[in-house]
């Protein structure tokens, strides 16, 4: 009985830690902003209209309503570029804290990943202005949206860990990831048609995580389908063995992170 009671003391105060880094992220970000929490909105708007431009009228991709095929996929990138570069340098910018107070050092990545989600939810209001604008109407397949969030937030949250610990270690991996996640962008179809790659491209493509979580926000808010449970299987296995391998790695060097940071 007193352990349950302890458990769930060291719950309530973990999660009382991080919706308080989860605040201060937000209030940080959007501090002397006359727009503030619009720009979550705005920015995945400005760059659907910038990308439109230059993939509809200089490459002229032959995609039925490119806007939201865009911005679907932008918009999902962007959570896990965000959650996980954030995450990455979350260890290294607490240091001082770290140095101060005994606290449980996996809550400053999952605070970071929690906020990209929660910068995620806002910039599904532009998702939902194109769908208005293009009369895509809804269907009942959007239900599976919570559980792609999940996926992709594992999935996130694992990479997250895995980057967080490797960076108080080996500082390079900070500029090493900024060029890998804008390698990975382009790897991914975001604004071109997976059909357009060749055979080889179509193989390689079959190894990259975020193809399946983008081509499953597709599915649901764009095409009106129902994912299937080989697209299920995928998903979850990419954040299940991310996640496991972010957290053995974050687990075995902790202790040693108050050295190096």
């Amino acid at each position: 009985m007193a352990t349950t009671t302890l458990n769930k003391d060291r719950a309530r105060r973990n999660w009382f830690i991080v919706s308080s880094l989860v605040s201060k992220d937000f209030k940080l970000k959007y501090r002397r902003s006359v727009l503030g929490v619009l720009w979550s909105v705005l920015n995945p708007l400005l760059m659907m209209v910038v990308l439109t431009a230059v993939f509809s009228f200089m490459f002229k991709f032959p995609i039925e309503n490119f806007p939201l095929y865009l911005i679907l996929g932008q918009t999902l990138y962007t959570f896990m570029s965000d959650a996980t570069q954030s995450a990455m340098g979350s260890i290294i910018s607490s240091a001082s804290l770290i140095k101060k107070i005994r606290i449980e050092k996996m809550l400053f990545p999952i605070s970071k990943v929690l906020f990209s989600l929660l910068n995620f939810a806002i910039s599904l209001i532009a998702v939902v202005a194109v769908m208005v604008f293009f009369h895509i109407a809804p269907t009942l397949n959007l239900l599976f949206l919570p559980l792609l969030l999940i996926y992709v937030f594992a999935f996130s949250l694992g990479l997250g860990l895995l980057l967080a610990a490797l960076a108080v270690f080996f500082r390079d991996i900070i500029h090493i990831w900024g060029v890998f996640i804008m390698a990975w962008m382009y790897a991914t179809p975001l604004f071109y048609p997976v059909e357009s790659l060749l055979p080889w491209m179509m193989r390689v493509m079959e190894f990259n995580p975020m193809y399946y979580y983008v081509t499953y926000f597709r599915e649901i808010a764009l095409w009106g389908t129902t994912p299937s449970l080989f697209e299920n299987f995928v998903c979850l296995l990419c954040a299940v063995v991310a996640l496991i391998i972010g957290i053995l790695v974050f687990r075995k060097t902790e202790k040693r992170f108050i050295l190096y940071v």
